[in-house]
C-alpha cells in the first residue's frame, strides 16, 4: 500500500480536458494527463484492500492494488510489466471503457472509488513513451496456423496471445483498417486512430498478419478457411442494429447510429463515403437510445453544429444513489452525465416513440410520442409501462439516430457457411469452457459469442479464447488465464 492514509487525504479529481466550447469544434480526443504529483496522489487513493473487489469487477481480472502501488512509487518498469501481464490493450480500456472496476472499488462505499480507468491509461502511455511496450513473439514457431476473422478488440486480443505462444496468425478483416467498432464506431474525439495504428504496428513486428478488404465467406469460403488454416476463429462482433419499426420508418432521414458514425470516423481518417451523406448540420436532431452509442451521435451532431440534438429515454431518469437491483459491487444503475452531454444536449426521459412523421417530400419533419410511467417491483427494477393520457406531442426533428443497441452478428451468411450452431439469441454457440463451437477447430469469441457487451469483455473473451485454442492445438498450454494471476498474486 503505497500510502496508508492517501484515501483520507486526497480526493477524486479528473484530469484536465477541454471545454465543451472549444472542444465540439475538433474530433481530436480533448482529455490530457494528470501532472506528475497528482497522478502520485490519486494512485495513493488505493487501499489496497484485503479483498480487492476491483479484481472481480474488471473482466480481465486486473491486478489494480498492485499497479497503484507501483505508480506510487514511480515505478514504471513494474507498473506496466502488473498492467500488461493481464491486459494487452490498456491504451483502449483507458480511454473507452466504462470502468466496472471502479464500480467494484471497495471506496466507493462510501466514497468516490480510485481513478482506475485514468491510472490504467498513463501507465500505458507512459510505457510507450519510455519504450518499454516491444513486439512479443518467441523465436521458435509452433508450425500451427490460426485465421482469425474480424479485428475488433477480440480478434486482436486472440492474435496477439496465439502470435505469442508461437502460432502463425492471420487477421482478416472486411474493412480497408483495423479495429472493428473500434475504428469505425467510437468517435475520434474518444479515441484518435493513431491509438489503433500504433498496436497494429506492434501486433505485425510480433509476427500478426493482418489482410484488409477480405471478407470471408465472399472473397474466401469458410471450407477454404478450414483447409488452409489449423484452427479458426470468428471474433466479427454483433453489428446487426436493433430496429424501431413504427409508422413512417420509410421516411427520408432516419438512419441507424452506425451508419452515422462510420461516416463521420470515415471522414476523419480522409477515407471516402460510398453512400449517402448524413450530416446534423442545422437540423433538429433526435437521437433514440440513452446508452454509449447515443451519446457518441450526441457529440458526432454537436460537431456536426446541428441546430439543436435531443436523447430519448423510454426509461425514467435514474437517480443519483445506486438502486437496491445493483447493490455494490455491481455496476449500478445511476445517472451519468457524459462529455457529449456537456456539449449540449436536451434528454428525454420515460419517452415513447409511437411514430415518424414527414412532410410532402417524404422526409421526417417530426416524432409522435407520449410520455410513460414506469411500475416497478419492491428492488426497483422495472416491470411495466403506461402511457400518460393526453401527453401526445410531436417531437420536431430533421434526423432521427436510432441507436438502441445490437441484436448479434451481421453476417448470417458467414455463420451458415461455417455450419456452427447457434444460441437462442442468435450468437454463435461456444461454450465458454472452451470456446470451442459446433464445428471440430472453430471457435468463437467477443461479443459474436456472448452478445453486444464492452470493449473490456472483448480483449477477456479474446484472451481466454486464445488459451483454448493453444490447447487445442498444442496439448496443452502456457497462456495465462484471468482465474490466474501468476507472478503478481
Amino acid at each position: 500500500m503505497g500510502n496508508i492514509t492517501g484515501f483520507k487525504e486526497y480526493p477524486r479529481t479528473a484530469p484536465p480536458k477541454a471545454a465543451p466550447t472549444e472542444r465540439v469544434s475538433h474530433y481530436q480526443e480533448f482529455i490530457g494527463l494528470y501532472p506528475e504529483k497528482e497522478l502520485h496522489n490519486q494512485a495513493a487513493r488505493c487501499m489496497n484492500c484485503g479483498v480487492p473487489f476491483c479484481h472481480s469487477g474488471c473482466p480481465l481480472g486486473n491486478i489494480i492494488p498492485e499497479f497503484n502501488e507501483a505508480v506510487y512509487r514511480q515505478d514504471w518498469r513494474e507498473a506496466y510489466d502488473i498492467l500488461s501481464a493481464t491486459n494487452n490493450f490498456p491504451e483502449f480500456t483507458g480511454r473507452i471503457c466504462p470502468a466496472p472496476c471502479e464500480s467494484a472499488c471497495v471506496l466507493s462505499i462510501h466514497s468516490a472509488p480510485v481513478a482506475i480507468e485514468e491510472i490504467e491509461k498513463h501507465i500505458i502511455e507512459i510505457a510507450f513513451e519510455k519504450g518499454y511496450v516491444q513486439p512479443t513473439a518467441p523465436v521458435l514457431k509452433t508450425g500451427k496456423t490460426v485465421a482469425v476473422v474480424g479485428s475488433g478488440p477480440a480478434g486482436m486480443a486472440v492474435a496477439a496471445q496465439l502470435a505469442e505462444a508461437g502460432h502463425t496468425v492471420t487477421v482478416f478483416e472486411r474493412d480497408p483498417h483495423a479495429g472493428g467498432l473500434m475504428r469505425y464506431g467510437v468517435p475520434d474525439f474518444k479515441l484518435e486512430k493513431w491509438v489503433i495504428e500504433r498496436r497494429i504496428k506492434l501486433l505485425e513486428d510480433a509476427g500478426v498478419t493482418f489482410r484488409y478488404n477480405v471478407e470471408i465467406g465472399r472473397d474466401i469460403s469458410a471450407d477454404e478457411l478450414r483447409r488452409t488454416f489449423d484452427a479458426v476463429v470468428l471474433a466479427g462482433g454483433a453489428s446487426a442494429p436493433r430496429e424501431l419499426p413504427l409508422p413512417g420508418r420509410d421516411l427520408k432521414g432516419i438512419h441507424y447510429a452506425m451508419e452515422y458514425l462510420t461516416q463521420q470516423n470515415r471522414r476523419v481518417s480522409d477515407t471516402p463515403v460510398d453512400t449517402e451523406h448524413i450530416l446534423a448540420d442545422g437540423l433538429d436532431v433526435v437521437v433514440i437510445g440513452s446508452g454509449d452509442t447515443g451519446s457518441d451521435c450526441v457529440g458526432t451532431a454537436n460537431r456536426q453544429q446541428a441546430k439543436s440534438v435531443a436523447q430519448f429515454a423510454m426509461m425514467h431518469q435514474p437517480g443519483e444513489e445506486r438502486p437496491a437491483h445493483t447493490p455494490w459491487p455491481l455496476y449500478p444503475t445511476v445517472f451519468r452525465t457524459s462529455s457529449s452531454h456537456e456539449e449540449g444536449c436536451q434528454r428525454y426521459w420515460g419517452v415513447n416513440t409511437k411514430a415518424y412523421l414527414g412532410d410532402e417530400n417524404g422526409d421526417v419533419r417530426a416524432l409522435l410520442v407520449s410520455d410513460v410511467t414506469w411500475e416497478t417491483d419492491d428492488m426497483g427494477r422495472r416491470i411495466r409501462f403506461e402511457e400518460v393520457p393526453g401527453s401526445d406531442r410531436e417531437i420536431p426533428c430533421q434526423l432521427v439516430l436510432l441507436a438502441l443497441g445490437f441484436t448479434g452478428p451481421a453476417n448470417a451468411s458467414l455463420l451458415g457457411q461455417f455450419g456452427v450452431s447457434l444460441d437462442p439469441r442468435g450468437n454463435v454457440h461456444a461454450p465458454e469452457t472452451t470456446y470451442h463451437t459446433s464445428v471440430p477447430g472453430v471457435f468463437a469469441a467477443g461479443d459474436m459469442r456472448r452478445g453486444q457487451s464492452l470493449i473490456v469483455w472483448a480483449i477477456s473473451e479474446g484472451r481466454e479464447a486464445a488459451r483454448q485454442i493453444d490447447m487445442f492445438l498444442m496439448g496443452k498450454t502456457n497462456l495465462p488465464s484471468k482465474n490466474a494471476v501468476g507472478m503478481f498474486g
